[in-house]
């Protein structure tokens, strides 16, 4: 039987090096150790996501309902929330538990 053993999200960013600073020191994901021209691969935990220059693409705010999103499944998502705003993160609300 065929299984899906990862998975790795691409974004498009305007400035890699800008970008790539947030992810690693705000977020705290690490560079993975692959070297591509115009990408960076970056991990956390099991979340994986490229992120691929492109200068000259619209910044994902500004595409209204058609905006890039991601969701994670946290667990101690409060601890989560705490150590991203100390390290600087915005600080866009407190995350909210909806479970299904």
């Amino acid at each position: 039987m065929a299984q899906i053993v990862n998975s790795r999200c691409a974004l498009a960013v305007r400035d890699l090096e800008v970008s790539t600073r947030y992810y690693v020191d705000i977020l705290g994901f690490r560079k993975d150790p692959i070297n591509a021209a115009g990408w960076s691969f970056l991990t956390r935990d099991s979340f994986r996501i490229m992120l691929g220059e492109c200068v000259d693409e619209r910044p994902a705010g500004e595409l209204g309902n058609h905006s890039y999103f991601a969701y994670w499944n946290v667990e101690g998502v409060d601890d989560l929330y705490r150590e991203l705003v100390a390290r600087g993160s915005a600080d866009t609300g407190r995350p909210q538990n909806r479970v299904r």
